[in-house]
């Protein structure tokens, strides 16, 4: 029988591939053709490689495993590739979230503006809120400006406000602050933010006033019978048109349940970093306050700044002013009602009637006021110590001044001096002189 010549007989070796030449067919050489089996007669098992030589791939060994291996590799998801950018390891993703949870969402913090609103004030927030910190807590907050009125908005120093969010905004944001306003907005508040306020903490939202701002809340029926506090230099005038509300003069900020009142000015800090340490923890309001260069909380409330009652004006407090005059040149001596009474040719019930009436207190309280504001300046002005300040002042020792002056500013005579202590004076300038300018 006459045999193909390219096929070889059962017991030689394999012909090598010829070298690729221009008569060969395109691809890679092909695999030794297998004999035909005639009918009838059984395959010829394949002859096992000489040693030393490789032998020829049969199907079904190898390349049938490596087939059947890729069709698995095929059939079974590559795992996704690692999350390289902080963006992406935000992002959700579908392999490991949670079946029908959502992916955290920013907690919205919407101001209300108003015409002349101060600076600062609103500076405060968009500083804490607006500025991204998603390095620290991710995802960081969401700050909205609100137009709390119509018409272009501007700060008490003229700067533009734009507000490209409005009320109905207000009253969905998680936090809604009342910047400080201006004397027309204390007085007539725009109707609207009243009623968007209204809405707001009628929906369970937080609640929170920056100085001046909490005229706003108490318009709004917001503070009856709750606690709350302002600027020093707004409380009489708060407490006489709010007489329901319990104000709290001395505070930098007070939080009643879900709404948040602070003091003026730098005291917005304070509160702005409050609301961040209850959100997220002292961890991130230290941080955040690290970033300000602001202490993450300050020791004390606002009496530590603010001044104490004035001092009656002569011929402005019915006849009193000459003993008063007579208590301030002898405050280093005992003084009793019955030797001030006595100084002002009255009774002593007389006396202490007509003081209460006239300077809203009583002849002991005013005395311990004067004693405090004397010691205050002498800690400014002096290198006195604090056993010589208690002497100068009336209170004997030490530890009696620090109790008073604590409990009327809230901070010791020590923090005092160091917070207010510019540079001392020669002791020999008498209190309430004013210290030479450094220049002169």
């Amino acid at each position: 029988m006459r045999r193909d010549a390219a096929t070889p007989p059962p017991d030689a070796t394999p012909a090598r591939a010829a070298p690729p030449g221009p008569d060969a067919p395109p691809g890679p050489a092909a695999a030794p053709a297998e004999r035909a089996v005639p009918p009838g007669r059984p395959a010829t098992p394949a002859r096992a490689a000489p040693p030393g030589r490789d032998a020829p791939a049969q199907r079904g060994d190898g390349a049938t495993a490596r087939r059947g291996a890729a069709s698995r590799d095929a059939a079974r998801p590559e795992p996704a590739a690692a999350p390289t950018t902080r963006a992406e390891r935000a992002a959700p993703d579908a392999h490991s979230a949670t079946p029908g949870r959502a992916a955290p969402r920013p907690h919205v913090v919407a101001v209300a503006v108003t015409d002349s609103a101060p600076t600062f004030e609103l500076a405060v927030p968009c500083e804490v809120f607006g500025l991204d910190r998603a390095d620290i807590v991710d995802p960081w907050y969401e700050l909205r400006l609100c137009a709390g009125e119509p018409g272009p908005l501007r700060t008490a120093a003229g700067l533009g406000v734009p507000t490209p969010y409005g009320l109905d905004d207000l009253v969905e944001a998680d936090t809604v602050i009342v910047a400080a306003c201006a004397r027309p907005a204390q007085l007539a508040p725009p109707p609207g933010l009243l009623a968007a306020v209204r809405k707001a903490h009628e929906s369970g939202r937080r609640i929170v006033s920056i100085c001046s701002g909490v005229y706003i809340l108490a318009a709004a029926g917001l503070l009856s019978g709750r606690r709350a506090t302002t600027h020093w230099m707004s409380a009489a005038d708060f407490a006489h048109r709010f007489p329901d509300v319990d104000l709290d003069p001395t505070a930098l900020y007070v939080e009643d349940g879900s709404i948040v009142t602070s003091a003026g000015t730098g005291s917005a800090i304070d509160l702005c970093l409050h609301l961040v340490r209850r959100d997220h923890g002292a961890a991130v309001a230290n941080e955040v306050a690290r970033r300000m260069v602001v202490p993450p909380h300050r020791e004390g409330g606002q009496t530590q700044y603010a001044r104490l009652p004035a001092r009656p004006r002569a011929g402005g407090d019915g006849g009193l002013a000459p003993v008063l005059q007579w208590a301030r040149e002898r405050l280093h001596e005992p003084l009793t009602v019955a030797g001030l009474a006595a100084a002002a040719h009255m009774s002593e019930r007389t006396f202490a009637r007509r003081f209460r009436d006239e300077l809203g207190t009583t002849p002991l309280q005013w005395v311990l006021q004067e004693r405090v504001r004397l010691a205050q300046e002498l800690l400014e002005t002096t290198d006195d110590p604090v056993e010589s300040v208690a002497r100068r002042t009336g209170f004997g020792t030490a530890p009696n001044l620090r109790h008073h002056f604590r409990r009327l500013t809230s901070v010791s005579p020590q923090t005092y001096r160091q917070v207010f202590r510019s540079r001392a004076v020669p002791r020999s300038v008498p209190p309430g002189a004013l210290p030479t300018a450094p220049w002169d």
